[in-house]
C-alpha cells in the first residue's frame, strides 16, 4: 500500500467505532463509566480526530499525524495499563475522587455527558466480553493502534 491514507482512516474509523461499543455498553448494558474509562474514551476520540485530520492533509503529513496518533494511543494504553493494575490491586480504587470530579467539569463533559461523564467504580466487576475486561480490551486496542501507526510512522517512502 502506497498511502498511509488508508491506514489512518481505518485506525480512525475503529476509535470511532469503540467509541460506539462504549456507548452501548453504558446505555444499552448499563455498565456505567469510571474516571478511568473516561480518560480511555478521550484517549480513543484523541486518536480518531488527529487520524482524521491528517488523512486529509498532504502526503508528506501522513507520518507526523502517524506519530501524534501513536502518543495518544500510548498514552491511552498507559491508562488502560494502571486501570488494570487497580483491577489486579482490589484494595486501590480510583473510586468518588477528585479525578472524577475534575473530569465531569471539562467542557467536552458538560457538552456531552453522555460519553465523557464519569459515574461508576473502576473497580466494579462487569462480565467480561468474549473473556476480557473491558480495560483489557482497551489494551488490546491501543497496542494494535501504536503497532500500525508506528509502522505507518517509520516506513519509508516509495
Amino acid at each position: 500500500m502506497n498511502s498511509s491514507k488508508p491506514v489512518l482512516l481505518a485506525v480512525a474509523i475503529a476509535s470511532l467505532a469503540l467509541l460506539g461499543v462504549a456507548l452501548y455498553l453504558q446505555h444499552g448494558m448499563n455498565m456505567q463509566p469510571c474516571p478511568l474509562c473516561v480518560i480511555q474514551r478521550y484517549a480513543f476520540a484523541a486518536v480518531a480526530l488527529i487520524c482524521l485530520i491528517f488523512a486529509f492533509l498532504p502526503r508528506t503529513a501522513s507520518k507526523a499525524g502517524a506519530g501524534l496518533a501513536t502518543l495518544a494511543a500510548l498514552a491511552g494504553a498507559g491508562v488502560a495499563g494502571y486501570h488494570l493494575w487497580i483491577k489486579a490491586n482490589p484494595t486501590i480504587s480510583c473510586g468518588i475522587d477528585p479525578l472524577e470530579t475534575s473530569l465531569n467539569t471539562i467542557p467536552t463533559a458538560r457538552l456531552m455527558p453522555f460519553l465523557f461523564k464519569a459515574d461508576g467504580l473502576c473497580t466494579t466487576d462487569y462480565a467480561p466480553i468474549l473473556g476480557l475486561s473491558i480495560p483489557q480490551w482497551s489494551m488490546v486496542w491501543f497496542v494494535l493502534f501504536i503497532i500500525v501507526l508506528v509502522r505507518v510512522a517509520f516506513r519509508r517512502s516509495a
